[in-house]
């Protein structure tokens, strides 16, 4: 039986600061390598933006605003399309792993030569990037961008 609940009334920037603080903690315990933001509008982003900043400053995390975020098999194209994401990370190195991973899938795609194949070993890198586990890289892959990572659109949506 599916039954619709209620959904409680969550202002929609507490809802997405809670994320982050949530990811940025994961980054500065060393549970993840990278960790991402929710998507956001522009606007949203220039809500968020200082606070967002000052979350992962507090506890010692690197940011980058990632305003194209690499679509890969782990979400749809539609969740990060005119969007911006905000990049967690605690070592310069990890930033360069991801925009070096952007890059060759770029060329891959300039080049005519990002079939099914390239498309899998770059979703897989940038989920181990994001630090998932072997078994839930390979359940994602499985599911082909056919979910998207998380709920994003409490207290508002889109």
């Amino acid at each position: 039986m599916n039954e619709t609940r209620p959904q409680p009334d969550i202002d929609r920037p507490s809802f997405m600061l809670g994320m982050i603080n949530c990811f940025v903690e994961m980054v500065a315990c060393g549970v993840k390598q990278l960790a991402l933001s929710p998507p956001m509008s522009p606007e949203d982003y220039k809500l968020l933006a200082d606070a967002s900043a000052q979350i992962a400053e507090r506890s010692g995390v690197r940011w980058h605003l990632e305003e194209s975020l690499i679509v890969t098999d782990l979400q749809t194209p539609d969740f990060t399309k005119n969007k911006c994401t905000v990049l967690y990370f605690k070592q310069p190195e990890t930033l360069e792993e991801y925009l070096g991973l952007k890059q060759r899938k770029s060329e891959l795609e300039a080049e005519g030569r990002y079939g099914t194949d390239e498309r899998r070993q770059i979703s897989r890198e940038f989920m181990r990037l994001l630090g998932y586990p072997e078994d839930v890289v390979e359940e994602k892959l499985a599911l082909a961008g056919s979910q998207d990572p998380y709920i994003h659109d409490i207290g508002g949506g889109e």
